[in-house]
C-alpha cells in the first residue's frame, strides 16, 4: 500500500539523495508500456540495481506519476524485501536497509499523463528527453552520469510502426488488433536518450560497409521523397566510422520524421527523431536538406551517446564534436570548398554574437548554441591543424575507447591529445576553451589556407571597381558572385542570368524592380529547381507586370514548395488580389488559405498561413479560433509566435469583438 513519507523520512531521503550517485549503480530498466487515447502512458517497470554502499533509501525520478504493486526483491535469493515506499511530485522513493554489494530488483506498475517529453500529435506519439527529462513519462534517473541499459516493450494498435532504442527482437500479437514490440539494448546510456516513436510509416533499409542496418522511415505518401531526404545517409555513416576510427557503438541505426518536432533533430541512441519539415523532394533538396542534421545526429551516437559529458560545463564535448564531425562528413560529400565555406559562416555567426556582447567561454554551462556548436567546431578544427591529423585521430580514438559508455570531462579529451601529440595544450585551452574573446587572427589565417575563401575575401567592387562588371561572367565561385550581387553598387546585367541556380536565386531576390528589357529573362527564374527562387520570382513578376498576373498564376498553380507551402500560400494570397483571375473562385481560394491554419497541419505551415492572413487583413472567426488554439501549442516557437500575433490583433478594432466572444 502506498504511504506518504513522514517528515523524518523526507529528511533521511534528502541525505541519501545526495549520496545515491556513489552508492547505487542502476544496471537495467525494462518497461512494458501501454498508451491510451487520454494521452496516458502506463505499464510495468523492472529496475535492476546494485547497492555499493549501505543506504536507507533509493529513488527514481518520476514526475507526477501514480504507482501500485511496488515490490523489492533480493536478486540472489529472489526473496521479497520488507520495504516501504513514498511518492513525491518528482520521485518514487524506496525505503529499506539496503546492504552494500547486493543486487536488487524493483518492480512496480505506474501511470502518467505527461505535460512534456512525451507528445501525442494526431496519429503519432513521440518523445523528446533532452532538455525535457524522460522522467516525465518513464521513471528513470535524470542525472546524465547514471547510465542504464533500457529495454522497452510497447503494446499498440496494429497498422502502426512502433520504434524504440535498440534492436527489435520480436513482435507478439496480444489481441486481435494489438501487438507488442520488444526492443533490446545491449549497452547503457543516459536516460535523456531513451526514445520511442509511433506512427504510420513505411521503411527502406541499407546496410553499412561494416554491416550495420540503416533504417529510413517515411510517411507512405512521401515515397517519392525518400531518396532526396535520406540522400548520402550511407556515405555519411561509412565515412564517420572510418574517420572516427571507432566502430559504430550500437547494433542498428534508425531515423524517423515526426510532426511538429521541437528541434531539427534529436540523437536518441540508435533512433534519431527529426522534424518532418526536413522531408524534401528533389527540388527542395537544393535549398534546404537534411544532410547536415543527418550527419550531426549520427556523430552524436559516438559523441554524447557513447561518451557523455558529466555536466553542462563540458557540453561542448557533445555539440562541438557532433558539429565538427558532421562538417567533415559533409566535406566528404560536397568537397573542400563547402567545408571552408561553412567554417566561414560559423565564424560570421560567432563574430555577430561577440559584437552583440554575448560571447561566452566554451566551458560556460550557460553558453549559447552558437558557442557550443560553432565555436566548439572551430576549436577542434584549429586543434587538428595544430597537432596534425594523425595525432588528432589517434587522440579521438583513444578518448572514445577509454571512456566508452561512461562520462567525460574536457580534461579527459585534452589529456589524450597531449599524449598523442607530445604537445602542451595549456595555451590552446586558455584561448579556445576558457577565454570569451575569439582569436580572430588565427581564424582568418586558417580560412585563408583555402584558395576558395581567399578569392571570396578578395572580390569587392569598391576595391576593384574596374573588375566589378565582369565578376558575374567570370569563373570565380558562385559564393563570390553572390557577394558581388549583395553590394548595393552592383547593377544586374542580362548576361548575369547565365549562372547556376544559387546565383540566379540571388538575382531573383535582389531585383525587386524589373526593367522591361529584363522581363523575358527574369521569367525563366520560374522554371528553376529552387522553391526559394520561384517564390521570389513569382512575387516580383506579379508586382512588376500587372497585365501578366493571370499568366504567372496559371504557370505556378500546381507548385507547393517546402512543407510550409511557401509557394502555394503566396500563390493563394496573390490569387485573392488578382481580380481578373478566376473571379468566381475567390471564396474557395480564401477558404483554402484559411484551412492551413487548422491544427491538423504542421506548425510551420500554420505559421505561414497566419502570416498571410495578417498581410491581407483576412482573419475571420475560424482562423482566429485556430490562432487562440495555437497559443497552447507544445512547440514553444510556434506558441510564442501565436501569442505575439494575438496581442497585435487584439489592438485592431475589427477583430476585438470576435476575439472577446471566442475567449469567453
Amino acid at each position: 500500500m502506498k504511504r506518504l513519507l513522514s517528515l523524518c523520512l523526507v529528511f533521511v531521503f534528502g541525505v541519501a539523495a545526495a549520496q545515491q550517485a556513489d552508492a547505487v549503480d542502476f544496471k537495467k530498466l525494462k518497461a512494458e508500456l501501454n498508451f491510451k487515447d487520454t494521452k496516458q502512458v502506463s505499464g510495468f517497470v523492472f529496475v535492476y540495481f546494485k547497492v555499493l554502499k549501505e543506504v536507507d533509501s533509493v529513488y527514481l525520478d518520476a514526475i507526477n506519476m501514480n504507482f501500485r504493486s511496488v515490490e523489492l526483491k533480493d536478486v540472489t535469493t529472489d526473496d521479497v524485501e520488507a520495504s516501504d515506499f513514498g511518492i513525491e511530485s518528482d520521485k518514487i522513493i524506496i525505503i529499506n536497509k539496503f546492504k552494500a554489494e547486493k543486487d536488487y530488483l524493483l518492480t512496480f506498475w505506474y501511470s502518467a499523463e505527461p505535460k512534456k517529453a512525451l507528445y501525442f500529435i494526431d496519429d503519432q506519439i513521440w518523445t523528446q528527453g533532452q532538455g525535457k527529462y524522460t522522467s516525465n513519462w518513464l521513471p528513470s534517473i535524470d542525472d546524465t552520469n547514471e547510465k542504464i541499459e533500457f529495454d522497452l516493450s510497447i503494446s499498440f494498435d496494429d497498422g502502426y510502426e512502433v520504434l524504440a532504442n535498440g534492436e527489435l527482437v520480436s513482435k507478439e500479437a496480444i489481441t486481435q488488433n494489438q501487438t507488442t514490440w520488444h526492443y533490446d539494448m545491449s549497452k547503457p546510456m543516459s536516460s535523456y536518450l531513451v526514445a520511442l516513436a509511433i506512427g504510420n510509416y513505411n521503411k527502406r533499409t541499407e546496410i553499412s560497409e561494416s554491416g550495420v542496418p540503416l533504417e529510413y522511415y517515411y510517411y507512405p505518401e512521401d515515397s517519392a521523397k525518400v531518396e532526396s531526404t535520406y540522400r548520402y545517409s550511407k556515405q555519411l555513416f561509412d565515412f564517420l566510422e572510418e574517420a572516427i576510427g571507432v566502430p559504430y557503438p550500437w547494433e542498428i541505426y534508425k531515423q524517423v520524421p515526426v510532426k511538429d518536432f521541437l528541434y531539427s533533430g534529436m540523437e536518441n541512441t540508435t533512433l534519431t527523431i527529426f522534424s518532418d519539415a526536413m522531408v524534401v523532394d528533389a527540388i527542395g533538396f537544393n535549398d534546404r536538406n537534411y544532410v547536415n542534421v543527418n550527419a550531426h545526429e549520427l556523430a552524436h551516437q559516438w559523441f554524447g551517446n557513447m561518451v557523455t559529458a558529466t555536466s553542462g560545463e563540458h557540453h561542448w564535448l557533445q555539440e562541438g564534436f557532433a558539429t565538427y564531425y558532421a562538417l567533415l562528413a559533409e566535406r566528404d560529400v560536397f568537397g573542400d570548398n563547402y567545408y571552408y565555406w561553412r567554417l566561414h559562416e560559423y565564424a560570421q555567426q560567432l563574430l555577430g554574437q561577440e559584437n552583440a556582447g554575448d560571447a561566452t567561454s566554451l566551458l560556460d554551462p550557460k553558453s549559447s548554441s552558437v558557442t557550443f556548436y560553432q565555436k566548439g567546431c572551430w576549436a577542434l578544427h584549429v586543434l587538428r591543424e595544430q597537432v596534425g591529423e594523425d595525432a588528432f585521430a589517434l587522440a579521438v580514438r583513444n578518448y572514445l575507447l577509454k571512456h566508452q559508455y561512461k562520462n567525460v570531462e574536457t580534461s579527459d579529451f585534452i589529456q589524450e591529445v597531449e599524449l598523442a601529440s607530445g604537445q602542451d595544450l595549456s595555451e590552446f585551452v586558455k584561448i579556445w576553451l576558457e577565454d570569451r574573446v575569439l582569436p580572430q587572427d588565427v581564424m582568418v589565417q586558417s580560412l585563408k589556407k583555402s584558395a576558395f575563401i581567399q578569392e571570396y575575401m578578395d572580390v569587392c567592387c569598391e576595391t576593384y571597381p574596374s573588375k566589378c562588371g565582369d565578376y558575374l561572367v567570370s569563373d570565380i565561385s558562385d559564393k563570390a558572385k553572390i557577394k558581388i550581387l549583395s553590394q548595393p553598387s552592383y547593377e544586374v546585367e542580362l548576361e548575369d542570368f547565365n549562372n547556376n541556380f544559387e546565383v540566379r536565386q540571388a538575382i531573383a531576390q535582389k531585383m525587386a524592380a524589373i526593367p522591361v528589357e529584363f522581363k523575358k529573362m527574369y521569367e525563366t527564374l520560374l522554371n528553376d529547381a529552387s522553391y526559394v527562387t520561384i517564390e521570389s520570382a513569382l512575387y516580383n513578376l506579379w508586382v512588376n507586370f500587372p497585365s501578366d498576373r493571370a499568366k504567372y498564376l496559371h504557370q505556378t498553380k500546381d507548385i507547393y514548395g517546402f512543407n510550409d507551402y511557401n509557394v502555394k500560400l503566396l500563390w493563394l494570397a496573390l490569387h485573392l488580389n488578382t481580380i481578373e483571375y478566376q473571379s468566381d473562385k475567390k471564396q474557395e481560394i480564401f477558404e483554402e488559405l484559411r484551412s492551413y491554419t487548422d491544427p491538423r497541419f504542421s506548425f510551420d505551415l500554420r505559421m505561414n498561413a497566419f502570416n498571410y492572413l495578417k498581410l491581407i487583413n483576412g482573419f475571420d472567426k475560424i482562423s482566429l479560433a485556430n490562432l487562440i488554439q495555437a497559443t497552447t501549442h507544445h512547440n514553444w516557437r510556434f506558441q510564442k509566435f501565436a501569442k505575439e500575433l494575438l496581442l497585435e490583433l487584439q489592438n485592431i478594432e475589427a477583430y476585438q469583438q470576435v476575439l472577446d466572444e471566442l475567449e469567453k
